[in-house]
C-alpha cells in the first residue's frame, strides 16, 4: 500500500476513534461487565491513545492499541467493512466504501 493510502486511512481511523464519525463502536461482554465508571475510562483511554509503534502498527494505520486500566489488560481494534457490513471494504482509506468497526475487549476476550 503506498504511503498516501496508508496516511489517509490512518486519518481516517484516528478521527473515527477520537469522534466516533465513519464508524459503530463497540465493547464486548467482558468491558460491559466492569460498569459505567470502568467502561467511560477505559472509552477515554482508547479515544486519546497515542502510543503506536512499530510492534502494534507495523502497517502505520493506527488501526490497534492495548493498555492496562486497574489491573486488566484491554485491547482495542478497527475492523473495515462494506457499507452493508456484511464484507471487508474493498477500499479502506475510501470513507464512501468503508464502514469502520471499533471493538473494545478484555485481552482475556480476544
Amino acid at each position: 500500500m503506498d504511503n498516501e493510502k496508508t496516511a489517509r486511512i490512518r486519518r481516517l481511523n484516528d478521527r473515527f476513534r477520537k469522534t466516533g464519525l465513519g464508524g459503530q463502536m463497540f465493547i464486548t461482554p467482558g468491558i460491559g461487565e466492569l460498569g459505567d465508571e470502568a467502561m467511560l475510562a477505559i472509552a477515554n483511554q482508547v479515544q486519546n491513545y497515542d502510543n503506536f509503534d512499530e510492534a502494534n502498527d507495523p502497517h502505520g494505520e493506527h488501526d490497534f492499541g492495548s493498555f492496562d486500566h486497574d489491573g486488566r489488560r484491554i485491547f482495542w481494534k478497527i475492523d473495515y467493512y462494506g457499507l452493508d457490513l456484511q464484507s471487508g471494504s474493498e477500499d479502506p482509506s475510501d470513507p464512501e466504501v468503508t464502514k469502520r468497526v471499533l471493538t473494545i475487549m478484555l485481552a482475556s476476550e480476544y
